[in-house]
């Protein structure tokens, strides 16, 4: 499906809104961008650092070889062009968790350049895909963290160097979005891109995946761009939709009112729900940007590229044309077990236990509605649940065999989610067989009919919609063990022949 611009399209009725986002992701290495100095997290202040981290003189930076390799999976991904040579610069600013005085960073030559996500926005009859687009992705380098908790600090200022060298890439979209509800569209989906192939654990809640958002207005029909303003160091999907709705009404209001929107930097106050101006936006020439002359520029082969790409994993969208392809799958199943490569994994894990293609449908249903319902009720991710994918696949054949019911089954999901086991042992153990004798079920649908004379008559009328309301009583009486395909076999025979 696609649409142009997806529901809701229109977020003021006055004025487009036009969006860009900068993403910041911290880069999974054992390592730091510059520095021997471990990426870890939950260490002491100050704990995780070497000599160049703390930039005493006359140490000098050594660029880690795998935070390249990430950053070029990351931009093969997003269907970027890998510049074969790009070159670190100094980005100039004194601020106390900065200890070198400046940042290395990339700026007029990124290792990335281009590229775009295929988003889906929207549910149901209202989604539609937008392709967005990329301006570029260059890697940097983190800063450290100032610390101005009183309850740590005092009236003074902490700094922990932990985070200082950890590898970052930002990656920075064209301003192609166009509500609030697109932007975290194009973030979810770029988290999951990033996940999927190992390059970043986007942790948002550990400052893993932080977003600025570049927001301005302009006249509905018009193609000049507003004053934009940003809001920096979003790190949950909900304080993006909200900082950003808050900024559009900011605007807004300045432009009914005749005022110019200033291009600055801007806090979000989760608390009052508005948008407040930090300070005056600085520009690229504030940052005094020049080539490090203590790093080489980076040459990236073509050779490099390749053996990249040969290890990359299979992405979420090939997955997704697959499944529709082999699985019989609908786009909306589909798109729901590759969004995880981890959930989509167990998943192909269970069909081929439950003995292949055959299951695909019903293995489905049951991750989709049933594990993942049993997964968000425990706050688990598949990965860290003891449920095993044979666990499942055993489970969903006993169902389908006619060996237990679904009602029987269901809670049997959420134990297996939360303790792992064996269903089989537990169906057997529990009583949980489906009701399979002739004679007890033939018993349980002859007394249905007989207390229900009525519903039996509108049945033999042609009301056939009522047979599943004789089913549903057939199944109370039994206790839910009754094979259902069993119990609407016996009671159309036996109405049609009473």
């Amino acid at each position: 499906m696609s649409a142009a611009h997806p529901h809701p399209t229109h977020p003021h009725p006055d004025y487009e809104v036009v969006i860009g986002l900068e993403v910041h992701t911290h880069l999974r290495t054992a390592s730091k961008l510059f520095s021997p100095a471990p990426v870890a997290y939950g260490e002491p202040p100050n704990h995780s650092v070497s000599p160049v981290c703390l930039a005493l003189p006359g140490v000098l930076p050594v660029l880690n070889r795998r935070a390249v390799e990430l950053a070029i999976r990351a931009g093969l991904a997003v269907h970027g062009e890998i510049r074969h040579h790009s070159v670190f610069a100094r980005k100039n600013y004194f601020y106390p968790d900065l200890p070198k005085g400046y940042q290395i960073s990339q700026y007029e030559e990124p290792v990335i350049a281009g590229g775009w996500l295929d988003v889906v926005v929207g549910e149901g009859k209202q989604a539609g895909t937008i392709r967005m687009h990329l301006t570029r992705i260059h890697m940097e380098e983190d800063a450290g963290k100032s610390i101005h908790d009183a309850a740590i600090a005092g009236d003074a200022t902490h700094v922990d160097l932990n985070r200082a060298g950890v590898p970052l890439l930002e990656i920075v979209s064209e301003p192609d979005m166009r509500s609030p509800a697109q932007a975290v569209a194009y973030l979810r989906t770029l988290r999951s891109v990033l996940r999927y192939i190992d390059v970043s654990d986007a942790d948002m809640e550990r400052g893993h995946f932080r977003c600025d958002v570049n927001i301005s207005l302009r006249p509905h029909g018009s193609s000049e761009l507003g004053t934009r303003t940003e809001i920096k160091n979003l790190n949950s999907f909900r304080s993006v939709e909200a900082a950003t709705e808050a900024e559009i009404l900011r605007q807004a209001e300045l432009l009914d009112d005749g005022e110019p929107v200033v291009q600055a930097t801007m806090a979000f106050d989760p608390d009052t729900g508005r948008t407040r101006v930090l300070r005056l936006k600085e520009n690229a020439d504030d940052y005094r940007y020049f080539p490090d002359p203590d790093l080489v520029p980076l040459v990236i082969s073509e050779d490099d590229i390749e053996a990249v790409r040969a290890a990359l994993p299979e992405l979420a969208e090939a997955r997704c044309e697959r499944y529709q392809r082999d699985f019989g799958l609908s786009e909306y199943d589909a798109r729901g077990l590759t969004g995880s490569r981890e959930l989509a994994e167990f998943y192909e894990a269970a069909v081929a236990a439950a003995g292949g293609a055959d299951r695909a449908k019903p293995i489905a249903n049951w991750v989709l509605r049933d594990v993942q319902r049993a997964l968000n009720d425990r706050e688990l991710e598949i990965q860290n649940a003891p449920i095993t994918a044979k666990a499942l696949a055993d489970l969903v054949v006993a169902v389908e065999a006619g060996g237990t019911t679904p009602q029987s089954a269901r809670p049997l999901v959420a134990e297996l989610v939360e303790k792992g086991g064996d269903p089989l042992v537990w169906i057997r153990e529990r009583g949980l067989e489906a009701l399979s004798d002739d004679g007890a079920l033939g018993e349980a649908v002859d007394a249905v009919i007989a207390e229900n004379a009525d519903d039996v008559a509108r049945v033999r009328a042609g009301e056939q919609k009522v047979l599943n309301f004789l089913m549903g009583q057939v199944m109370k009486r039994t206790g839910g063990k009754a094979n259902p395909k069993a119990v609407r076999e016996m009671l159309a025979e036996r109405i049609g022949s009473a």
